[in-house]
């Protein structure tokens, strides 16, 4: 397996990553606002990783659905980009489920710390026959999870309680997309929008009951009353744009 601290960062890929995607997403956040800015984010994040070097070398195929156990964290933009996903996509009964699932999910994370979030297996709302519903929107997180052997994913699934165990992944595709979403956070920071990390369920199950988060997040608040995400540490914050 591949530890993050053992590779050589690409620090000119980084430092361009980080300028030119920053710029463009402080743009946007400006011009089109913060859920245009996101989409249009996605798009970037997939180029970035598509353009990575060692792209061919993964492993990740549709119907490889390990990591779909695993707990994800997500910013409030997501949540409510997903959600309005779902709104206009999903059919009654399976909209029904889904939800379902997400409030069933988010009382087994209840009061649970970030460390007994990784030890638990919990199904995704969102996967149906070894398939994610919401592909086209899922998280950062999500996006930016990937594995050169699939069986590391599956090692972590059987052994939830070893949180020791790490996949083998790509380390230029982890440079590029790990880039681009730090420097999307920090405009999206600098905006003055809420962009700590909260449990994908957790966060769903409180929009679905506060619809009055998703102001809230628009008015540059923090969204959701009855939770309170995580600080996220920028990993290359000595390469951005802000770099002294």
């Amino acid at each position: 397996m591949i530890d993050p601290m053992e590779f050589t960062l690409d620090v000119r890929l980084i430092r361009d990553i980080l300028s030119r995607d920053y710029a463009r997403a402080a743009n946007e956040l400006r011009t089109l606002g913060v859920f245009a800015a996101l989409a249009n984010s996605r798009q970037v994040h997939e180029q970035r990783i598509a353009d990575a070097p060692d792209v061919s070398s993964l492993a990740c195929k549709s119907g490889c659905a390990w990591c779909c156990y695993f707990t994800v964290d997500v910013r409030p933009v997501e949540v409510f980009a997903i959600l309005d996903f779902v709104e206009q996509s999903f059919a009654t009964e399976e909209k029904s489920r889904v939800y379902a699932q997400v409030h069933a999910n988010s009382v087994v994370f209840e009061n649970l710390g970030a460390d007994e979030r990784g030890s638990r297996n919990v199904k995704c709302p969102f996967l149906s026959d070894g398939r994610c519903g919401i592909y086209v929107v899922r998280p950062h997180s999500c996006r930016n999870y990937h594995a050169t052997n699939a069986a590391g994913c599956q090692q972590s699934y059987e052994q939830p309680d070893d949180l020791e165990i790490d996949p083998e992944f790509a380390p230029g595709v982890y440079q590029a997309g790990a880039a681009h979403v730090e420097a999307f956070t920090t405009a999206m920071q600098e905006a003055g929008y809420d962009v700590d990390a909260y449990e994908l369920n957790q966060a769903l199950a409180a929009t679905l009951a506060q619809p009055s988060a998703r102001e809230r997040f628009q008015l540059k608040l923090k969204p959701f009353a009855v939770l309170e995400g995580e600080p996220v540490i920028a990993e290359f914050d000595d390469l951005g744009p802000h770099a002294k």
